[in-house]
Parts: structure tokens; C-alpha cells; sequence
């Protein structure tokens, strides 16, 4: 059979890009960088949208809904956040038929028209903490477009937080970033995540404080899969965000912001990805379990049908396929491809000795199993895969993260996977030689792998890397 991709280790971008359309994940937009969801990878993404909403909820915030047109003059409120964003602003000028009064910009996030609202509703200490999210699109203009891991539109989520002080928001900011997202990406997207803090060089723009989980990629480099910031009271003080103090004064209130974004499709493509496809965890797949009949026969469809049945009622995802007008060799690349972690093959070759065959997406095996035994081998199949694919994640990252001493170390090793270093070895003036080759610090973290609350801790050690 002529191969279905091109092979990771010969080209991984044209691997990237052969397996988002073989598997049929997503196309290219009409707008140069957007981009169309296709159903596959749109379950994909509702699955971890159900598993991130529950966390965020676990933590205490509501889900709420802002305007996507944000008026131009609330982003130059807070002067850094609108420099840091300037160069990606999608803005309207003109609506129905006639140049608008004041120019209006398409959400790129969202600090700004939530913190006018937030000073609205915010009078009292017993106003706060103040724990907001929304589920939405965002539009920030790119350059070097990526399907799911760069495009100018994309959907996310963005929590944003008001507390009475600065240790309360920071513990808030933290909450998420370990409670939310770094649980969701460890035990559902089965992502070894390193958790850190981004240095001052890039923290997001109006933020004091930027704490983020960092992935490595098929190919060593990195990707940021989700951030938490601290704003401070930079926001606060741009948009009037003040409560009476339970003594009575008038203080401005410490915020926070946080989000994650279709790009976790991206991260979990380029994890777990190989040769003949995606590898979606069992924790996070649509369909866990995949029934596929090898071709009709007496009994065939029955039997079928009375596995699926009891998969469903095992509280397993199930997939059917009774498609027996498409040749089953087909079918099964497809079912690899998207990934399904089982399937349960039923023919009338193996059904007439009592069996089925269950195939695992981890590693490829197969094995014949009596029809008694299904449930328990793909349920036992799917806890075991869920684990080998951290595990095997992981190991990668250890192997590709490569201990050194100098910033010339740090570079060559950057060519292939991620380098750890003493920060002070690097410094403000190290980071600044290091992006001219492309190459960033990913985070800093302290020596028991914490992150610090700055950068002028003693003893932090820098992860520099190359990245999506």
C-alpha cells in the first residue's frame, strides 16, 4: 500500500500538513490564516472544551459572553497592552455604508472591554473576587499562518479575574494555571506540560506577572499550550476597577487573566502524532472504541451491533462502521488516521471461532479476543494507552532536554530539542542574543520545578528552546 503521509522524521511540517487533510481535521479559510474546523477535529476540540469548562467551574468562575467589537479607545487605556497588540489589531472603520464615528477593533482578547464592565459592577470588598470566562473567537492578524497553531481567527476560552489583593489574585492566577490547565493537559491530553514563568521579555503585554505550560513537540521544539497572567493593578487603575475596602477607603482591585485556544489541537497532533496518523488519548477521544464489521456474514451485523451495545453500556465512546461497500482496508487507514485508540474488527472468519479482533492505535497490535472478554480487554486497553502515551511523551522530552552550562551550549542544543540552564548564565542580554537565532527562554522555573513569582529569584534555571 503506497504510504498515506510523509514520514515525521523526513519532513514533519509536510507531515503536519498531510495529516490535518488526510484525516480530514481542517481546511484552509476563504481569508488568508483563518481556517475551517472540519467534524473530526471540531469533537476533538468539544471534548477538551467539556473538560477545561468543568475545571474552570471546579475553580469557582462563571462563563459569561462580551461584545466581539471592542471601541479603539479602550485598548489605548493601558498603553503596553495596546503596543503589544497593535501589530495584530483587525479594526473596522466603516458600517453600514458610512465611516463609523470611532473606529472599532475585532476582539483580539478581551482586559479591556471586561474591565469596563467589571469597574460597573464592582463597588465593594463583598463585590470580590469577581471570577469571570467566556468561550469565544478571537482575531489576531498573522503573518506566518498555521493551521491550528497561528491563524488570524481562533476559538478559546479567557478567564478574567478581580480580587481585593495582589496575594489573592496571584494564588487565583496559580489555581488555574496548575488546578485547570496543567491537570486537563496532563491526565486528559496525556501532555507531559512544563510549567514555568515567562521572563519579562515575553510576558504578555500589560501583565506584571505571565505564567504558561510549555510542550515539546514531535520535532523539539516547543509549543506554549496555555498562559495565566497577573495584571497587576495596571488594568484596574486604566479602567477605574475600585471597591470600598471593608475600612472603608477606596482601593483599586488586582486582576487576573488566563486562556487557552484551539492550538491544544495543534500540540496534541504534534505529541502524539506518527506515521500512520493522529493518536488521540482514550481520556480526551470522541470515540474511544470503534465497531468496524470486516464484511457481512451470517451472524456478522448481530454480533455487531451486541458489542456496541455493550462498549456503550460500559460507559466506553463507541464509533460503528457497517460500511461493508467500502473495502475494510480503507476504512481501517481512516480509523487510523483520526486516531480511534481501538477497534473492535468483527468478521465472519474470527466470529465463527467465537472471536473478534481488538486493535490498538498505541502501538499497532492486534489481538484476538472471545466475544465474553471485549469489554474488559478494550477498557483495560484504554487506561493502559492513556498512560503509555504520557509515558512516551515524556520520555521524549527527557530525552531531547539536554543540561548545559553556557548560552553557546544552549543554541546548538536548541537546534534539536530544549536546553536547561542556570538563568543567570543567560540574563536579559543572553535572551536578546538568543532570539536572534530564533531561539527563546521558554520559561524559568526554580530547582524543585516550581515556578517563581520573578525572575530575580536566586538559583532559576532558564529552558530555552525553539518554538511554533
Amino acid at each position: 500500500m503506497a504510504r498515506v503521509l510523509t514520514p515525521r522524521a523526513e519532513d514533519f511540517p509536510r507531515w503536519y500538513q498531510d495529516l490535518i487533510a488526510k484525516a480530514q481535521l481542517a481546511d484552509n479559510g476563504p481569508v488568508r490564516g483563518t481556517m475551517v474546523i472540519r467534524p473530526t477535529a471540531y469533537a476533538v476540540w468539544e471534548r477538551i472544551q467539556s473538560e477545561m469548562d468543568a475545571r474552570i467551574k471546579d475553580a469557582g468562575a462563571e462563563n459569561a459572553y462580551f461584545p466581539l467589537f471592542i471601541p479603539e479607545s479602550y485598548l489605548t487605556r493601558e498603553a503596553e497592552h495596546v503596543e503589544g497588540f497593535s501589530p495584530e489589531l483587525a479594526v473596522v472603520t466603516h458600517g453600514g455604508g458610512k465611516q463609523l464615528a470611532e473606529p472599532v477593533v475585532v476582539r483580539p482578547t478581551s482586559e479591556t472591554v471586561i474591565g469596563e464592565f467589571m469597574a460597573k459592577w464592582i463597588d465593594s470588598y463583598r463585590d470580590l473576587p469577581l471570577l469571570l470566562n467566556q468561550w469565544a473567537n478571537v482575531v489576531r492578524w498573522e503573518m506566518r499562518p498555521r493551521v491550528f497553531l497561528r491563524t488570524s481567527e481562533f476559538l478559546w476560552q479567557e478567564g478574567h479575574t478581580a480580587h481585593a489583593t495582589e496575594d489573592d489574585a496571584r494564588a487565583y492566577a496559580k489555581k488555574i494555571l496548575h488546578e485547570a490547565y496543567e491537570d486537563l493537559m496532563v491526565r486528559v491530553l496525556a501532555m507531559p506540560v512544563l510549567v514555568g514563568r515567562k521572563t519579562d521579555r515575553e510576558r504578555f503585554a500589560g501583565a506584571t506577572s505571565t505564567f504558561c505550560l510549555e510542550g515539546m513537540m514531535g520535532d523539539g521544539k516547543a509549543l506554549q499550550m496555555g498562559t495565566s497572567h497577573e495584571l497587576g493593578q495596571n488594568f484596574a487603575k486604566a479602567f477605574d476597577i475600585a471597591f470600598s475596602s471593608q475600612s472603608g477607603a477606596r482601593e483599586h482591585a488586582w486582576t487576573t487573566s488566563w486562556g487557552t485556544s484551539t492550538r491544544m489541537v495543534g500540540g496534541l497532533i504534534m505529541c502524539h502524532g506518527d506515521d500512520s496518523g493522529l493518536r488521540v488519548p482514550p481520556a480526551l477521544a470522541p470515540i474511544q472504541a470503534h465497531v468496524m464489521i470486516v464484511k457481512g456474514g451470517d451472524g456478522v451485523a448481530e454480533a455487531a451491533t451486541g458489542l456496541r451495545d455493550e462498549l456503550k453500556a460500559a460507559g466506553v465512546r463507541v464509533g460503528f462502521d457497517d460500511r461493508v461497500d467500502t473495502p475494510f482496508g480503507r476504512r481501517a487507514v481512516d480509523a487510523e488516521l483520526k486516531g480511534y485508540p481501538i477497534r473492535v474488527e468483527v468478521g465472519p472468519r474470527d466470529l465463527a471461532a467465537g472471536n473478534v479482533t481488538v486493535a490498538r492505535r498505541f502501538d499497532g497490535s492486534k489481538t484476538s479476543v472471545p466475544l465474553a472478554g471485549v469489554v474488559e480487554a478494550v477498557t483495560a486497553a484504554l487506561t493502559a494507552d492513556q498512560q503509555a502515551l504520557h509515558d512516551q511523551a515524556l520520555a521524549h522530552r527527557e530525552a531531547n532536554t539536554h543540561e548545559v552550562r553556557t548560552l553557546g551550549e544552549a543554541l546548538e542544543a536548541a537546534a534539536t530539542g530544549w536546553a536547561r540552564l542556570p538563568w543567570s548564565a543567560v540574563g536579559v542580554e543572553g535572551e536578546a542574543e538568543a532570539n536572534r537565532s530564533a531561539v527563546t527562554v521558554r520559561c524559568l522555573i526554580r530547582a524543585d520545578g516550581t515556578p517563581p513569582d520573578s525572575q530575580n529569584e536566586p538559583d532559576l534555571v532558564a529552558v530555552l528552546g525553539r518554538s511554533y
